[in-house]
């Protein structure tokens, strides 16, 4: 079952419905529960009971760390001598550190084990990744980094103090819960847990908000990133063919489609939880205004950026320990990046980039607070658009590795950059059989949506511009209609399924 169709909308709302004619809070999580299983069935119906499983396991370990946190049971015994309770005290945190270990150790083992057991077994069996002959064939569940990276969240939670549940069910739904489930956003525990308490039926502003960004998510996955990404699969999969000119239009192009694509979808999760009178936290910030790498990374993919800074980059000292701890540090952070999405090499090389990229930002920071004249320069007009201009020629260009994540074909892309002449079937066959408009006009359009893009940016940023509920009312039928018209047949599926 795909979010942008009508099957989607017919089980939404119908869960709606029965949701919010139940009273009692227990009632509505498990309907919220049932509802979860039977979506996920519908994709990926047989690693139910392994997703049950996984979650159960970490609710009791996350049990068993708050269960040792709890004050009542250790507070000082007026029996026990003064070193006598110190030694107890350590005994104590002992146990709860291994419970953190194993639990995060566990949740690791699972999501390389998914990632990692195809390669490995192929490499040990000297078996080409791609190859037919390969040893197992095992498909990772839909979702699973984004659920191995709650627990473990959820999990370092309970041990630096925050109150374990001590009910499955909130806990299954938070985990399982169908909106967020395969699309993320990284969503903590206590975000949701208290939202569960206090669960009230959403006024008319929390319901119009809720269609609309259903509907504006449809138009950004459904029209443009599935358009966008017909010229891009095009493209990229005729590689030996394609020239310069095109390949760097389907590098902006895919750039785009990622971000409409995953902003898209996470727009339709964020939207369909506001009905069930649950918020779930923003995932994007117009992250291609962005003037530097660091900045990128506070607007792209906020939960995991957040994620990896909390429980990665805070860890291993952050900024405290010199500079180049420091960016060391950013370079382990982004390589973890890297392998949670994927295990080709691609994907190493698309972090140690962004680990690079960041490493010389925070260089860069030092030294213009050293020199008075680089500080001015950054704060002009023109110092802005150049570091603007620097930041997307590297994300956008490190995108290549991204997609591409087989080195010998990203590496092709790379050399053909520059220089290269396009195979003239390639033209015929892409911008005029399969397109039907010239690679003028795809650039043409390629503007458009940055324009758009520019123009949503100015008056929600700038101005801090909204439309108000009744107009948003108006447009969201509009919405719809559109992508009824617009949307390729058979659209695409989402990009982040595969991670």
């Amino acid at each position: 079952m795909k979010f942008i169709s009508i099957f989607y909308g017919l089980f939404l709302l119908s869960v709606l419905i029965i949701y919010w004619n139940v009273y009692l809070v227990n009632l509505r999580l498990w309907i919220l529960l049932i509802a979860s299983l039977v979506f996920y069935a519908s994709l990926h119906i047989q690693y139910i009971p392994l997703l049950l499983t996984l979650t159960f396991i970490n609710f009791r370990i996350g049990l068993e760390i708050g269960n040792n946190t709890s004050p009542g049971k250790h507070s000082q015994d007026w029996r026990l001598s003064n070193e006598e309770w110190q030694f107890a005290q350590a005994d104590w945190n002992q146990r709860r550190l291994k419970l953190l270990g194993i639990g995060v150790g566990f949740n690791i083992f699972i999501l390389l084990g998914f990632k990692y057991l195809n390669p490995l077994l192929n490499l040990v069996f000297n078996l080409p990744t791609n190859s037919p002959e390969s040893t197992i064939k095992l498909v990772a569940p839909l979702g699973i980094s984004f659920f191995t990276f709650e627990c473990i969240a959820y999990l370092i939670d309970v041990y630096r103090g925050a109150p374990a549940t001590s009910k499955f069910i909130q806990f299954a739904t938070y985990k399982l819960f169908f909106a967020k489930l395969i699309s993320g956003p990284i969503t903590r525990y206590h975000h949701l847990a208290g939202q569960f308490n206090t669960l009230r039926f959403p006024s008319i502003d929390r319901l119009a908000e809720g269609l609309w960004l259903i509907a504006r998510g449809a138009v950004k996955k459904g029209i443009l990133a599935d358009n966008l990404g017909i010229f891009v699969d095009l493209c990229f999969g005729n590689l030996q063919r394609a020239g310069s000119t095109d390949l760097w239009l389907a590098t902006f192009a895919y750039g785009l489609q990622l971000y409409l694509d995953f902003n898209g979808y996470v727009d339709i999760a964020r939207g369909s939880a506001l009905l069930f009178g649950l918020v779930l936290p923003e995932n994007f910030d117009f992250p291609y205004f962005s003037t530097s790498i660091g900045d990128f990374w506070r607007r792209w993919h906020i939960t995991l950026g957040d994620w990896l800074r909390n429980y990665l980059y805070f860890p291993l000292g952050g900024s405290r320990r010199g500079l180049i701890r420091t960016c060391g540090n950013l370079l382990i952070v982004m390589l973890v990046a890297g392998i949670w999405h994927g295990s080709a090499w691609g994907f190493i090389i698309w972090g140690l980039l962004h680990g690079i990229a960041l490493g010389v930002h925070r260089l860069t920071d030092v030294i213009s607070d050293r020199f008075k004249i680089l500080t001015l320069f950054w704060q002009n007009p023109l110092g802005i658009i150049f570091a603007w201009f620097l930041t997307q020629i590297m994300v956008f260009t490190s995108w290549i590795w991204f997609r591409l994540p087989n080195l010998q074909d990203s590496s092709l892309v790379i050399q053909n950059l520059w220089g290269h002449t396009a195979d003239q079937q390639f033209a015929e066959k892409v911008y005029v059989e399969a397109l039907n408009i010239t690679q003028y006009q795809l650039s043409y359009l390629l503007a458009g949506i940055a324009l758009l893009m520019s123009v949503s940016y100015f008056f929600n940023r700038g101005m801090k511009l909204e439309f108000s509920w009744p107009i948003k009312i108006v447009f969201i039928p509009l919405c719809f209609y559109a992508v009824w018209l617009l949307a390729p047949e058979g659209s695409l599926p989402y990009i982040y399924f595969d991670f």
